[in-house]
């Protein structure tokens, strides 16, 4: 009898490149980000350049829909920063997440442009990152100082909350209370 396996997602395309520092780092994405989609990613060094494809695309999208969903509900109030570019050069570490969004933060930055010199992170990154990163995003966020992440694998979802500057995997989201802990996801 034979063991048939699921087949392998894949979610994302992806290039690394290593040892570049953040003058060059900019560089590469300033000539890129007007020919291409591709996100950027960079953290100490190292940048990743990913490209989408429509699974990653369709979680993404059903998640945004799913918080959209849940800010309605409960009566909040939310701005959604999308892939807006995180840039915090004295960390060196960029990212451009699924989507980011200030709930608690709300009022601090609703009606302007965010600032990550002056303002606060966003109080929630989603990430959907369904094959493999070369990146430690739950680092890269940490040290950014966002205080809630979620990343989904194609297959589970994961609530992470930062503690002590790391993130610790929750039973609930601290921001929406009634999402629970590994909500396994077959879109």
């Amino acid at each position: 009898m034979l063991l048939e396996l699921p087949p392998k997602l894949v979610g994302e395309k992806r290039l690394t490149f290593r040892d570049l520092d953040w003058q060059a780092f900019k560089q590469i994405q300033s000539l890129l980000e007007e020919r291409t989609r591709a996100r950027f990613t960079y953290d100490n060094g190292v940048l990743e350049i990913t490209a989408s494809l429509e699974a990653h695309e369709r979680s993404a999208r059903l998640i945004e829909r799913f918080i959209l969903i849940l800010v309605v509900e409960m009566g909040m109030k939310m701005k959604t920063m999308g892939s807006t570019r995180l840039d915090r050069e004295d960390l060196l570490k960029s990212a451009e997440p699924d989507n980011g969004y200030y709930i608690k933060n709300y009022a601090l930055v609703a009606d302007r442009e965010v600032n990550l010199n002056v303002d606060p992170t966003p109080d929630l990154i989603v990430e959907v990152d369904i094959t493999h990163t070369d990146i430690n995003k739950n680092m890269l966020y940490a040290r950014m100082g966002v205080p809630e992440f979620w990343r989904f694998d194609g297959r589970v979802w994961r609530i992470l909350e930062l503690v002590d500057g790391a993130y610790v995997e929750r039973d609930r989201s601290p921001t929406f209370p009634i999402v629970e802990k590994r909500i396994y996801i077959n879109f």
